[in-house]
């Protein structure tokens, strides 16, 4: 009698686990699609705020140049806000 006591508590906490490690996988899966969907948006947003951002310093370049073309700025300015356009000043 005892030998069968035995065998069904241990059966019944190996059960009692069981459903923990199904929680802890199922917890795995949803945080690697969670995952693998932020990476896959952010690239995107990423690639295209990058694309604003050359799109704003052409722009800007295109001023300055204008600028220094119709002489509203000299050479010294042209080129302090130039080194400053590029991050060297």
């Amino acid at each position: 009698m005892r030998t069968m006591t035995r065998y069904w508590m241990d059966m019944g906490a190996g059960m009692g686990w069981g459903w923990l490690f199904g929680l802890l996988l199922l917890a795995g899966v949803v945080a690697l699609i969670v995952l693998i969907v932020r990476l896959a948006t952010d690239g995107s947003r990423r690639s295209s705020g990058h694309q604003e951002a050359d799109s704003a310093r052409h722009r800007a370049r295109a001023i300055l140049d204008e600028r220094y073309a119709r002489g509203e700025i000299d050479t010294a300015e042209y080129e302090e806000r130039l080194r400053v356009m590029r991050g060297d000043g």
